[in-house]
């Protein structure tokens, strides 16, 4: 089976680039076709013994460091550029560049052409009205974005029309595939490698399975009861979107210690906020990462309309529970007062009562470390390779 690879560009590395990872992994020949990399990136150095083709686009000065982004309208010519016709299946990973609809058939019974399964990260969250890292201040830069992004809404949707078959990453973005693109998709949940925190960071993903090992050798240093678990955990990029704000007010009001992983545009913003009880951790390791998972009393995901959210199910992988905002995919990966609780608004309010029912649980017992770390193994790497192949291999057919 020739398959071949379709990936936004190698720009950073987050949650959309270790599914591409695994990806790898299930069909190591597979060529990564990608609009652009940016050499000096975490992406690239994870792929750089890939075969990877760049688009024209490569060669154009400053465009993979800054002008992609204005220049998105070019990325109809950017995929347009390739030819995937010695393919039997293109597996397009699509998130923010609108990489679907890649193969281009001369009829709709054209047999000579590759099949295209798309797996959808999210439609562009900046199409359709979702919550962004990037704001625009700027009159004008706003004027040019929203004309841009009309014609960018018009194609998208007309890229997706030509996919063949659709996957989702969660419930939540099947639900925007059918609402958006009007096209049924099957939802196949990424594959939770422990320790994704953002595209700033470095280092080999590690497994859930290798994850467990690691903190149950943390357990062996100390007993369960010797185990700190005396302050909440947040893990990253700190950008408006994650609502990381909201975090630190409320925890250095109520003077809870709060341990916040990550870099960001935000970071002085939030430090300037913040009590003495919040502690700003920046890079960190995977091993100390792993400490901070296992060692927590509970994590915190407060983003907008999350698309799945990994670090949730990273926390949990160490049976931690998670208190989170009942949107997007959080809905899909917290089970109420199982494994965390949900709150229905993002104000210091309600946070407060949720860590305040969290406590109470807390000191009757309730939260069961064990049922939580089994809640994770549904999300692990074996199971989406598993469900990816068997679903391509069974399109093929």
């Amino acid at each position: 089976m020739r398959v071949a690879l379709v990936h936004d560009y190698l720009n950073e590395f987050g949650g959309a680039e270790r599914v591409l990872e695994v990806l790898c992994e299930i069909w190591p020949d597979a060529p990564i076709y990608t609009a652009f990399y940016r050499q000096d990136s975490d992406a690239h150095k994870r792929f750089k013994d890939k075969k990877i083709i760049t688009s024209w686009a490569q060669n154009v000065p400053f465009f993979a460091s800054f002008l992609h982004s204005p220049l998105r309208f070019l990325a109809p010519l950017i995929w347009n550029s390739f030819d995937f016709s010695d393919f039997d299946v293109v597996i397009t990973s699509a998130s923010w560049y609108v990489t679907k609809g890649v193969v281009k058939r001369k009829t709709t019974n054209d047999k000579r052409m590759p099949i295209e399964v798309c797996y959808c990260h999210t439609p562009p969250r900046y199409l359709y009205g979702y919550s962004t890292a990037k704001k625009y201040n700027n009159p004008l830069i706003s004027a040019y974005a929203l004309l841009v992004n009309h014609f960018m809404r018009v194609y998208d949707f007309e890229a997706a029309q030509r996919v063949d078959w659709f996957i989702a990453n969660s419930r939540e973005v099947q639900a925007r595939i059918k609402k958006f693109y009007r096209r049924e998709s099957v939802v196949i949940y990424p594959p939770a490698s422990a320790l994704s925190v953002g595209e700033w960071r470095a280092g080999p993903p590690v497994e859930v399975k290798k994850f467990e090992i690691r903190n149950e050798n943390v357990s062996h240093r100390k007993t369960k009861s010797e185990i700190p678990r005396d302050y909440f955990l947040v893990v990253s990029r700190l950008v408006g979107a994650k609502n990381i704000e909201l975090a630190v007010e409320v925890c250095s009001k109520l003077n809870l210690p709060l341990k916040v992983v990550g870099v960001g545009r935000d970071e002085d913003k939030l430090k300037s906020i913040a009590g003495k009880s919040v502690e700003f951790l920046g890079y960190i390791d995977d091993v100390e990462l792993a400490k901070l998972y296992a060692g927590a009393r509970a994590f915190l995901a407060l983003a907008e309309d999350e698309d799945f959210g990994i670090t949730p199910v990273e926390a949990m992988t160490c049976g931690t529970p998670v208190i989170a905002y009942a949107g997007g995919g959080y809905k899909e990966t917290v089970v109420e007062r199982k494994t965390g609780l949900l709150m229905e608004d993002l104000t210091p309010g309600a946070l407060t009562i949720a860590i305040n029912n969290f406590v109470d649980m807390e000191k009757k017992g309730l939260w069961k470390r064990d049922e939580i770390r089994k809640h994770a193994q549904k999300f692990g790497k074996e199971r989406f390779m598993r469900e990816m192949k068997k679903f391509v291999e069974s399109k093929l057919k």
